[in-house]
């Protein structure tokens, strides 16, 4: 955690009890538990870990390291699970050579999906315990386990995992018939165990895939077309071959590439190769100024996300070319939000109507460190490296690009810089991919500059959103309509039965990239993520509009159109209660009968000291909730802002509720970052272009926070170990959006509702 955070953490259990890592594990209960997502996929004991003879454990594991601790989590995990001291377990990096195939990690699933290493975890010391019990004559209910040490209750019989470790086969399937340890026997689970990834990070060892060091390994760059639409119309490579230390000039279709010896050997002969070059352009990007009409004119795919009675409401009807998709939520969200559909008896005459709209434009990933890839073609096969978000996945879109076996590819996860979705890590292991292929037997490591990660990589869409309500005399909600346009969220390797892979595109027999698509709803939507306001409104009408074409490449970026959308419900809250003359927390308290939702917010208040306002002319608080995907985390953030001469968030004071907490420090980790890239959202970030190329490839034209500018992160972390696990990386995005919003309008008197919420735009807030 950096210093400008603290956190607290707040223990919800009913009956935890502190102990050791000894106590009696329940032998199998004859009845099958349903089992996660994960043991379906990958049913075998042997898929997710290996115990060793040295005293050792392994963990195989489908989820990606990115920064965000997943594998101390997973070891914190196994260890209580298995009864095993912490230190003993490895977890070891994904990689398409074993461990299980868990798809992507994303979504803020990683620690929900863990149930499945919980479930593999319990059978192997079942398997264990019976094994032990078998050889030393005693009941296996009357067996326990204390760091890996198997005995009876008095203690005279024992053996260990270890001295079994041979003699048990954990090639299994796994039944579901083990008990999980109880929550008051976890004694891993819950404590800030240290992060296994920090010490290489923080001592400069390499670690990074940047910093990966491969025998005869050559250096590759690739060649960009000039813009989206450019066709290559002729390279004279000759010069660039003549060149010291090249090893390789590489053509296929609009695909240009350089290997060479060293990396500034094939810098230099990148640049010389591009000078070579004669290319072809057209206009094909919309323009910047009208995205609004853009998106409402397209056409569209629509959601209904729900229908309680509101009515379409005046935004529904501005679409054009609208294809309708009666699509609901699952049932459960409304009643895990704790929310009522309908009240009973008549619904008041409405008093007052009010309406707004609130957009944001692109945006980029930007990493601090651009994406990377290698590769190796040898007799063995083909054999790739990758800070990919899902290396099986990732996997199946090489081999269908590059027209082999699957069985002859290989791809092993090492960790980059900031993963928020789909970068462009996918796309850089397929240009090693095709530039190894010129150098059989030799690896080939491409790193991006910074403009192909700025202009290449898929952005975060493009989104406006309409909003209406009509209130009842006393200002209560009684209708909500909500109308929200944009892009599609994902379109990740192998989506749509295309590799998805930029340089796929560009080859002579291209792969096309297919437009963006949107999760399902039950999935958590993607345009419709969090478009459902979890406060009780008598009737609401949500309908998500997804542009069925994408000029400019679109996917996953976190939180998917959750920021956009939190900000708009959270922002329209404001200006509701601002109209009624309510207080803005009192008036959210008064819409909301779940007790965890109302308790983050009183939570987030209390320590920002809400209701008092800061003395200071032109410093103000705002606050702003969500539930993510309405079923996960609870988030809520107060935003203490200074909107003097500029915008500056002072103070972001948050309370977070993540079921049962895995490792508290972690989940502050998560929490603190996920809201001081918001920040940079909320305040910067926006991707520029023309009607030809995008336009904003470096720093000073697609600026982020500075670490100046970083405000002070204050995360109070409420534990339930009674209840269910979920993610925190996604859950403060829109919360803080949404805070600091609000905080700007309390502060300089306007509303600014698209974002970024820059200078220039309070100005012409208050010239309007």
């Amino acid at each position: 955690m950096s210093m400008s955070a603290r956190s607290a953490v707040t223990d919800h259990s009913t009956h935890r009890a502190g102990s050791d890592t000894a106590g009696r594990h329940p032998e199998p209960s004859g009845a099958a538990v349903s089992p996660p997502r994960g043991v379906t996929a990958n049913p075998r004991v042997s898929q997710w870990l290996a115990i060793h003879g040295d005293g050792t454990v392994h963990v195989f594991s489908g989820k990606a390291e990115l920064g965000q601790g997943i594998l101390t989590a997973l070891g914190q995990i196994a260890a209580d699970e298995l009864g095993v001291a912490p230190h003993r377990v490895l977890v070891l990096a994904a990689t398409t050579a074993s461990g299980p195939d868990q798809g992507f990690t994303a979504g803020s699933m990683s620690v929900a999906d863990s149930e499945a290493l919980r479930m593999a975890c319990a059978e192997a010391r079942a398997l264990f315990l019976r094994e032990a019990a078998a050889r030393l004559g005693v009941d296996a209910d009357e067996m326990v386990v204390a760091d890996g040490i198997l005995r009876d209750r008095d203690g005279t019989c024992k053996t260990s995992y270890w001295d079994l470790a041979a003699c048990v086969d954990l090639d299994r399937e796994i039944l579901g018939l083990a008990s999980s340890r109880p929550v008051a026997g976890r004694a891993v689970v819950g404590t800030s165990a240290a992060r296994v990834d920090l010490p290489d990070k923080l001592t400069g060892r390499p670690r990074f895939i940047h910093d990966l060091s491969l025998p005869g390994r050559l250096a590759g760059r690739v060649v960009r077309p000039p813009s989206p639409a450019a066709r290559l119309l002729e390279v004279d490579p000759a010069p660039v071959e003549r060149l010291p230390g090249v090893v390789a000039v590489v053509r296929d279709g609009d695909f240009l590439g350089v290997v060479a010896e060293t990396e500034t050997g094939a810098e230099r002969a990148a640049a010389a190769l591009r000078q070579a070059c004669r290319w072809r352009e057209e206009d094909s990007l919309p323009p910047e100024e009208s995205m609004q009409a853009v998106l409402r004119g397209a056409e569209t795919e629509t959601t209904v996300v729900r229908d309680d009675g509101a009515g379409p409401g005046p935004a529904a009807t501005r679409g054009s070319g609208v294809e309708s998709a009666a699509t609901t939520a699952p049932d459960d969200t409304a009643d895990t939000a704790g929310t009522t559909d309908r009240t009973d008896g008549e619904t008041p005459v409405a008093a007052a109507s009010m309406s707004a709209t609130y957009t944001r434009g692109f945006l980029a990933h930007a990493s601090i460190a651009p994406s990377c890839g290698a590769a190796l073609w040898d007799e063995g096969g083909l054999t790739v490296w990758s800070h990919s978000q899902g290396v099986h996945p990732l996997r199946r879109a090489i081999a269908q690009a590059a027209g082999v076996d699957v069985a002859t590819v290989t791809v092993h996860h090492v960790e980059g810089a900031g993963a928020y979705g789909h970068n462009g890590a996918d796309d850089a292991a397929y240009d090693a991919v095709l530039l190894a292929r010129a150098v059989p037997g030799r690896p080939v490591h491409v790193v991006w500059s910074r403009a192909d990660e700025l202009t290449w990589s898929p952005l975060g869409s493009a989104m406006v959103a309409d909003v209406a309500a009509d209130l009842a005399p006393d200002g209560r909600l009684l209708s909500w309509s909500y109308d929200v346009w944009s892009y599609g969220h994902t379109a990740r390797p192998g989506y749509a039965g295309s590799p998805g892979l930029l340089a796929a595109a560009h080859t002579e027999r291209p792969h096309p990239l297919p437009p963006s698509a949107d999760p399902a709803l039950a999935g958590g939507g993607g345009t419709g993520r969090n478009a459902v306001p979890l406060y009780v409104i008598p009737r609401r009408s949500i309908r998500a509009h997804r542009a069925l074409t994408t000029p400019i490449r679109t996917s996953a970026l976190r939180t998917l159109g959750a920021y956009l959308n939190v900000f708009a419900i959270e922002s329209f809250i404001d200006e509701i209660a601002a109209a009624a003359g309510r207080d803005a927390l009192e008036y959210r308290l008064a819409h909301l009968t779940d007790p965890r939702a109302r308790e983050v917010l009183d939570r987030a208040a209390r320590a920002a000291g809400w209701p008092g306002r800061p003395a200071e002319d032109g410093v103000a608080l705002g606050i702003g909730f969500a539930r993510y995907k309405d079923r996960g985390a609870y988030c809520a953030v107060v935003a203490e802002v200074e909107a003097v001469h500029d915008i500056r968030v002072r103070r972001l004071t948050i309370a977070v509720d993540v079921g049962r907490v895995v490792n508290p420090d972690g989940v502050a980790n998560q929490i603190e970052g996920g809201a001081v890239q918001s920040t940079s959202w909320t305040l910067k970030e926006q991707v520029r272009f023309d009607r030809t190329r995008i336009t904003s490839d470096d720093w000073e034209s697609y600026p982020i926070l500075r670490f100046t500018e970083v405000p002070e992160v204050v995360v109070e972390v409420i534990d339930r170990p009674d209840e269910p696990s979920v993610g925190s990386g996604e859950a403060a995005q829109g919360p803080t959006a949404a805070a600091i919003g609000n905080a700007v309008a309390a502060a300089v008197g306007v509303r600014v509702r698209d974002l970024p919420i820059t200078a220039e735009r309070v100005v012409a807030a208050m010239d309007d």
